[in-house]
């Protein structure tokens, strides 16, 4: 499995698909990467050479914010909305869909069992 940034990408898939496992790069900027690199979107991973790998590692640490950056950035941002006690900032921290998204039904899937949103009038 060859190794982008310290993450495994799959051997057996395409390119333009591998690259999609590193948080940060959806099949959009995997393309432009490729694009960039004049490598070849439907070369397995797997035939990459380790020229080829550096040259993509260098390419997203110098020019894309991905990975452990990327994850700070928007914990940052989320820190931010709670300390100043925005609507969405409150809505993270009781862990409730911050994009109004209804909570009646299925606001569940994601944040676990039952909360309680408001006092329901009997």
């Amino acid at each position: 499995m060859p190794r982008v940034i310290g993450i495994d990408i799959p051997d057996n898939k395409r390119l333009e698909i591998s690259l999609t496992y590193i948080y940060g790069v959806g099949r959009k900027l995997s393309n432009d990467i490729i694009k960039k690199l004049g490598l070849d979107p439907d070369m397995r991973a797997n035939k990459l050479s380790q020229d080829d790998i550096a040259k993509i590692n260098t390419l997203l640490q110098s020019q894309y914010a991905v990975e452990g950056d990327l994850r700070r950035q928007v914990q940052n941002n989320i820190k931010r909305l709670i300390s100043i006690h925005s609507y969405r900032g409150t809505r993270h921290r009781v862990g409730l869909p911050v994009r109004g998204q209804r909570t009646s039904t299925n606001a569940r899937t994601r944040k676990g069992k039952r909360k309680t949103v408001a006092n329901k009038k009997k």
